[in-house]
């Protein structure tokens, strides 16, 4: 487990681009569907238990959280999209918050999305990868809750998932994850690192 992700504090949670924090330093943003674990993966990559809350009712991230690793390096937990039970403006409205931030946030140094290893590449996620690539953004793909299959069938969902996206361009990492066997965070660690420029 390294120690640096534990350092995680909460700082503000926004839903206008003018009120978010100095465009300054780095930081990296998860974002996924709202029932796909992304506030579990949060709290498991920090060692923290309620750092991102989470809840049996799906979309309950509806601002743009900000958590501080030090003082130039942060997480960013982006609104849940898809399952949301909000008016099609609320949903308008998150997605052009979303699409600016990926677009015009000068810090962002690479996307975490966020998908459930059992209904991976909805449209919602088809459509966050393409933010993703259009803003020029490493990103790195975190199949979740993948304890819920065997081993092998795990392996084979990365591998198909894996070609889908290295079809469409880009520079997109594939990885498997689970919350709940914490297997699968020292490589997102190691992804972080080298995009926040820990132990430069």
């Amino acid at each position: 487990m390294n120690p640096f992700y534990q350092r995680a504090r909460f700082v503000t949670a926004v839903a206008e681009m003018d009120r978010m924090p100095p465009d300054q330093g780095r930081e990296v943003a998860f974002a996924g569907r709202s029932n796909a674990g992304k506030s579990s993966a949060i709290n498991t990559i920090c060692h923290r238990r309620q750092l991102a809350r989470t809840s049996k009712t799906p979309g309950r991230t509806q601002q743009v959280v900000f958590f501080a690793l030090d003082e130039t390096r942060r997480l960013v937990d982006l609104p849940g999209y898809g399952y949301a039970k909000v008016s099609e403006a609320v949903k308008l409205q998150w997605q052009r918050l979303m699409a600016s931030y990926l677009e015009r946030r000068q810090s962002l140094a690479g996307l975490v999305v966020v998908m459930d290893i059992r209904h991976p590449l909805t449209a919602f996620d088809r459509q966050m990868l393409e933010w993703g690539r259009r803003a020029e953004l490493e990103l790195l793909l975190l199949l979740t809750k993948s304890d819920k299959l065997n081993r092998s069938a795990a392996r084979a969902e990365r591998e198909r998932v894996a070609k889908a996206v290295a079809a469409t361009g880009g520079r997109i990492r594939v990885e498997l994850f689970s919350a709940q066997t914490r297997s699968g965070t020292e490589p997102v660690h190691r992804v972080l690192d080298r995009w926040l420029g820990v132990g430069d």
